[in-house]
């Protein structure tokens, strides 16, 4: 199946400085270049915020095509946002707006192209388990799920899609939206029962510290 690793990018082993640096620092990198463009909303600042991601992309030493690469769903949201900003007479926000959007997607893959899933999920559980009222196992185990699913449900459009495509139908909306609806729900109550087995569907208890 195909994923949706050509929008925020997947895991590639490597021994530049983005892939020693501490998970961390890492997401203090990427939380600044994208927070800085989206509280300034300045055409200058998402500028020099894109180069700044452009050129720690670089650094990561890891092939274009899988730190640049952008998916053509993507290209048409960011033509769509930037055409109405011009339609409404405000072509400054039309650059800012694609512009904001381009360096939070390129800045996650400074994070999600050198660091491992598990890495992530592990530093986010601990992050939230300093957090008051938050259960950061439970926290961890629904990011695991939704990057578990993500690609299976867009791997479940695009072969659904060629199917439809060899028998003729690819005009038919039904034909195309009634299967990965059906692979949805067998995968949502395959990982419910799963999650059952374990446990895992009971209220929450209180851990021991």
């Amino acid at each position: 199946m195909r994923s949706a690793s050509t929008l925020f990018g997947s895991y590639r082993p490597g021994t530049s400085p983005w892939h020693r640096l501490g998970v961390g620092w890492k997401y203090l990198v990427v939380l600044t270049l994208t927070l800085v463009a989206l509280v300034w909303q300045q055409p200058e600042v998402t500028a020099v915020s894109l180069l700044v991601t452009l050129a720690c992309l670089a650094t990561t030493r890891l092939p274009a095509r899988v730190t640049l690469a952008v998916p053509w769903s993507l290209v048409v949201l960011l033509v769509v946002l930037a055409a109405f900003q011009l339609l409404v007479g405000q072509p400054a926000a039309a650059f800012v707006v694609a512009g904001n959007v381009l360096v939070a997607v390129l800045a996650a893959r400074l994070i999600v192209c050198t660091t491992p899933a598990s890495v992530l999920i592990d530093a986010l559980v601990r992050g939230a388990d300093r957090l008051p009222f938050v259960d950061g196992e439970r926290l961890g185990l629904t990011v695991g799920i939704m990057l578990r699913s993500i690609p299976f449900l867009t791997g479940a459009f695009y072969d659904v899609r060629d199917a439809a495509r060899a028998r003729g139908l690819e005009r038919h909306w039904l034909a195309r939206l009634s299967p990965v609806v059906v692979r949805a729900v067998g995968f949502a109550q395959a990982t419910g029962d799963a999650l059952a087995a374990r446990g895992l569907g009971e209220g929450s208890r209180h851990r021991p510290h």
